[in-house]
């Protein structure tokens, strides 16, 4: 069949037509990439509220690890296994793989700390300050198995978590050195462009940074960085400096993600009241399994 020859209308139709439907291909592209922009609020600042979670192993260990029986091990026959206080809980007591969040890979521990490091690990039960509910710290409370909300306006910040009720007033006006210590410490933030920078001081030196022991001094201070790469991811960043623990300064980095069920809410987890028992139970006239009151 011979083709019909166009007329130069008809050649211009086409191209019309041929341009409509690479438009039409590459509407999605487009659709995609406005996708991708960063919500703004009306100053034209990254607009960070919502509610945000991390995924992953960070929680037990920040370092690349491998799976592991239990946080806490004793010694065995042939090689080591769980202690006693955790056999009973089997794979839910176990450790699983991470890759880690560590910059380089290793934390860059002086001696003296890394062997208390070691002590942490032999000793999990009884230091681990989340076992007790105490307040997590920074960062580690961002990288809990736990959501956060940031709440942001023109004039105030605030994050607060869903593990033990942690809250963050982060000052945007730097107030000066902090009066306390304390486990959260104080936060003062500021704009660097798109980025949302917080200083971090006046630790308590008590919380860990994980359930793997790897811990830090009243000295640590901590710079984070909350920069959106999309609507819905963050990417955060926390620079470590504590020379009473460290040999030089250090930094995790890790994504996080927004929660975008519209059912999705920030709950309530005062696990104050869970470890009472824990706790306290030793108090009791008759504690729970003795056979004699005291």
């Amino acid at each position: 069949m011979r083709q019909k020859l166009l007329t130069p209308s008809g050649r211009a139709a086409r191209r019309v037509a041929m341009g409509a439907l690479v438009a039409g291909l590459l509407a999605p592209v487009g659709a995609s990439a406005q996708a991708g922009e960063i919500p703004r609020n009306a100053s034209g600042r990254p607009d960070l509220n919502g509610l945000w979670q991390a995924l992953g192993n960070a929680h037990w260990d920040i370092e690349p690890h491998a799976a592991r029986a239990a946080l806490q091990m004793r010694e065995g026959p042939v090689v080591p296994v769980p202690a006693a206080e955790v056999l009973a809980l089997g794979a839910v007591g176990s450790v699983p793989w991470y890759w880690g969040i560590v910059e380089g890979g290793e934390i860059p521990y002086l001696p003296e700390a890394l062997a208390i490091r070691d002590e942490n690990r032999v000793n999990y039960l009884d230091r681990d300050p989340e076992i007790r509910c105490y307040l997590p710290g920074v960062p580690r409370a961002t990288y809990m198995p736990f959501p956060f909300q940031i709440f942001q306006s023109e004039s105030k910040f605030f994050i607060t978590y869903e593990y033990a009720g942690a809250v963050r007033d982060v000052y945007l006006t730097d107030p000066g050195p902090p009066e306390v210590d304390s486990w959260m410490g104080q936060s003062v933030g500021s704009w660097e462009g798109d980025t949302f920078v917080v200083r971090v001081s006046g630790f308590n030196g008590q919380a860990w940074f994980d359930r793997a022991g790897n811990h830090h001094s009243y000295q640590m201070t901590v710079e984070e960085r909350y920069t959106l790469m999309g609507p819905n991811h963050l990417q955060y960043e926390a620079r470590i400096e504590d020379p009473q623990t460290f040999s030089r300064p250090w930094t995790i980095r890790l994504p996080l993600y927004r929660h975008v069920d519209p059912n999705a809410r920030l709950g309530q987890f005062k696990c104050v009241e869970f470890v009472e028992e824990l706790m306290y139970g030793h108090l009791r006239r008759v504690p729970i399994g003795s056979e004699e009151p005291r």
